[in-house]
């Protein structure tokens, strides 16, 4: 019996200390979705903008686990929020200033931080002080400075800018040593994304490819930074920066200064007094800090249109993958379902698809076109709006549009499509590992991953990805009044900038997705004015805000005493090279995990590590990182 006693106490006692850790953990999410939600109540202050994460079109969850270890890797600025925001606060009297904190500052396609650039250089217009401090910036992240009537730098820090370029992994000679065998098919002879498999060396296609999209690209990106700030003599810094550096003795900061790149050499203590002459001291009074108003917060305050003349917009952003996926992923079933439901309700005068995606499943990207196209049967405007990139199968999605709206730097194209198997005979006969076994048709058991493929499996799969090519090639001769033979010419899997993708009728107009949206109100028949916008994508749950909240919880944003993420260029240059071996580790998972037939963009993913994991890296995204990161 005192045996029996004691099991049961023990029994009770874990009993009790389950109820306990269930209580306080109910008691501490309570209190953490209280503290996490957004206050739609402002004060008077400066605007926060701490971009210490990725512009991007559509956030993905965050991670319960980095939440909870308090990681803010994954933290996503949604683009249409933050140009929101931005505007807001021009006629918003009770924001002072804006104020660009870029330590930390985490990347985005041109096409977008072009778009933020404008609207604070709108802000920047209306006579509204804009400030932008940062340690070092890169290239993108001065954009958006430059778009400041104050440009701040740290004495300790100084910017170089390194434009487009640089060198990628290939793995044709490791695999040889290996005995790994790549089986490649595909179309297109720009279509680079398999050559790192099968070749030592950028091919010469790739290299003109490249060359013609990093030029365009590169040259816009000095356009906008001279319209900005004229008096700034960036070209010294691009053409021969170790004399303007040498003629301070390698004070990189002093030589920014006299170069008019920045305006004010300052550490975060003494730009926090510059913004509290503007904006008022901080509640506590503490030196440096100063009347903040949060990011969140202002979001909350300025919401979209709750009434009007609905018009759906439908998100593709992302990969373009098989079945269903979260947000900042494109899975077909999931973005079809959505838009599939959303008509089914009867009640929307147009439908605009919003893409940001370097493509993906060929498979996918059909299922979504075919989806949007349920809307014009139902005799509904389609507008596309291309954002950051709108490459392979994210073009293949743009077929279904009546108009189509890019960027001048959005990154289009790439029609082409491919598939690739390895298979690893070669490398089980050096370890004495051999196959055999009865077949009873040429294709039993193939692809064969151990003993290899056989001409008439490599001859079908061929034909196949040719026969998906003619029909990329079909679907785009239609939607853009072209021969085939034209589309055959300007495809081949080569990327192209939005400028030229106009000049080549791949696209109708330059615009942002409010243009879109105006357009599809004006094909509705409705004022454009009078719009609701309704995003067609499921809404994340009560425990999703929670995390969401609690990772982009900050203990006190208008404190500019923090540096947590600062960084000299020493620390910027460090910080791109470590992304070497991440990268290596992407390609290799590609290699292995390939599956589908592919109208994917190679080089698409280096304008942004947006949404880069560290074993999810694509080969090119270091080349022009340096520019738009």
């Amino acid at each position: 019996m005192k045996l029996v006693r004691g099991a049961w106490k023990i029994l009770v006692g874990i009993k009790d200390g389950l109820v306990l850790i269930f209580m306080l953990l109910f008691f501490g999410m309570l209190f953490a979705a209280l503290s996490a939600k957004p206050n739609s109540s402002v004060r008077d202050g400066a605007l926060l903008l701490k971009l210490d994460g990725a512009i991007v079109e559509q956030p993905e969850n965050v991670s319960p686990f980095a939440a909870m270890q308090g990681s803010r890797a994954q933290h996503q600025f949604r683009l249409r929020d933050l140009v929101r925001a931005i505007d807001a606060a021009k006629d918003d009297t009770r924001v002072k200033v804006v104020v660009l904190d870029l330590d930390g500052y985490g990347g985005g396609y041109p096409a977008a931080v072009t778009e933020v650039a404008n609207a604070l250089g709108r802000v920047k217009a209306s006579g509204k002080p804009v400030l932008a401090y940062a340690t070092a910036y890169t290239d993108g992240s001065y954009l958006l400075a430059a778009n400041a009537s104050e440009v701040w730098l740290n004495p300790m820090g100084g910017t170089l800018f390194m434009g487009p370029g640089g060198n990628q992994l290939y793995y044709k000679g490791l695999i040889d040593k290996l005995g790994v065998n790549v089986h490649v098919y595909r179309v297109g002879k720009f279509k680079s994304f398999v050559e790192p498999y099968e070749r030592d060396a950028q091919s010469p296609e790739a290299k003109e490819a490249l060359t013609a999209l990093y030029a365009s690209i590169f040259s816009q990106w000095k356009d906008l930074v001279h319209k900005a700030r004229p008096k700034a003599q960036i070209d010294a810094f691009l053409t021969a920066p170790d004399q303007a550096i040498a003629a301070t003795k390698g004070d990189i900061a002093q030589a920014n200064l006299a170069s008019g790149l920045v305006d004010k050499l300052g550490d975060r203590l003494a730009f926090g007094k510059r913004v509290a002459q503007l904006a008022g001291d901080g509640p506590k009074k503490i030196a440096g800090t100063f009347a903040a108003i949060q990011y969140d917060d202002f979001v909350a305050a300025h919401p979209m249109a709750s009434s009007g003349d609905k018009i759906g917009i439908v998100t593709v952003a992302g990969d373009i993958v098989d079945g269903k996926a979260g947000p900042g992923t494109a899975g077909g079933d999931t973005i079809a379902k959505a838009v599939l439901d959303g008509l089914a309700k009867k009640d929307l005068k147009a439908l605009v698809v919003r893409i940001d995606s370097p493509g993906g499943s060929a498979l996918a990207s059909e299922t979504i076109r075919k989806a949007v196209l349920e809307a014009k049967a139902q005799k509904l405007p389609i507008v596309v709006s291309m954002g950051g990139l709108a490459a392979s199968g994210g073009y293949w999605v743009s077929t279904a549009g009546d108009v189509v709206f890019a960027e001048p730097n959005t990154i289009t194209g790439s029609i082409g499509i491919f598939g690739i198997i390895p298979t690893f005979e070669n490398s089980l006969k050096k370890l004495g590992i051999t196959t055999d076994g009865v077949k009873t048709t040429p294709l039993s058991g193939q692809p064969d991953v151990y003993g290899g493929t056989n001409p008439q499996v490599d001859s079908i799969l061929q034909a196949s990805i040719e026969h998906g090519y003619a029909e990329f090639v079909g679907r785009v001769a239609a939607a853009r009044k072209m021969t085939p033979q034209r589309v055959d010419e300007i495809g081949q899997g080569r990327v192209w900038d939005g400028g030229t993708a106009h000049q080549l009728g791949l696209v109708d107009r330059f615009g942002s997705l409010d243009d879109a949206v105006a357009e599809a109100a004006k094909r509705a028949g409705i004022d454009p004015k009078n719009v609701r916008r309704v995003y067609l994508e499921k809404q994340p749950g009560w425990f999703a805000k929670l995390i969401q909240g609690l990772a982009d919880k900050d203990d006190d944003d208008s404190s500019a005493t923090d540096d947590a993420k600062a960084g000299d260029v020493f620390a910027m240059l460090a910080a791109q090279r470590q992304d070497v071996f991440a990268r290596a580790l992407g390609d290799a998972k590609r290699l292995a995990t390939a599956s589908s037939v592919q109208a994917r963009c190679l080089e698409c993913r280096g304008f942004s590590d947006a949404r880069a994991d560290a074993d999810d890296r694509t080969l090119t995204q270091m080349l022009i990182k340096a520019i738009w990161q």
